[in-house]
């Protein structure tokens, strides 16, 4: 998950939130959520949200930080990096910290579930063998 803006598309391009739940499949609940939790910055024309193509990009990576296990404060510092500095270097760093620190956490809840599989064919295990003794 990079979080580079590219825009190339024409920068009249603009999103309704029903355009942008249709195509990544979410709510408009969860488009204002994203909005409320300063995210999304739509512009307003009335009570009308006006969604632009960096609306559309940011959404798109909320939602694949989201799949790759990243909390909303992570993407929103990420977010916050790239809009402070746009050469991207402390971003790109940032997000190397991130992704170690996910493989890390990934790692331990693989080594958790391991022993925890161990254990449940061992207990799986000494309850067969002691139903095979109740049954002779």
């Amino acid at each position: 998950m990079v979080f580079f803006m590219s825009e190339n598309q024409s920068p009249q391009t603009t999103y309704s939130i029903s355009d942008l739940s249709k195509e990544f499949d979410i709510t408009t609940r969860s488009i204002r959520f994203y909005e409320d939790q300063g995210l999304l910055k739509p512009k307003r024309r009335g009570q009308t949200r006006i969604y632009g193509l960096k609306d559309r990009v940011r959404l798109k990576l909320i939602l694949r930080g989201k799949r790759l296990g990243f909390s909303l404060a992570e993407t929103r510092r990420l977010f916050e990096l790239y809009d402070a500095d746009k050469n991207s270097s402390s971003q790109l760093q940032t997000m190397l910290d991130l992704v170690e620190d996910k493989k890390t956490s990934l790692q331990q809840q693989m080594d958790d579930i391991k022993v925890v599989l161990m254990e449940l064919n061992s207990a799986e295990q000494q309850c067969r063998t002691a139903l095979a003794l109740q049954e002779k």
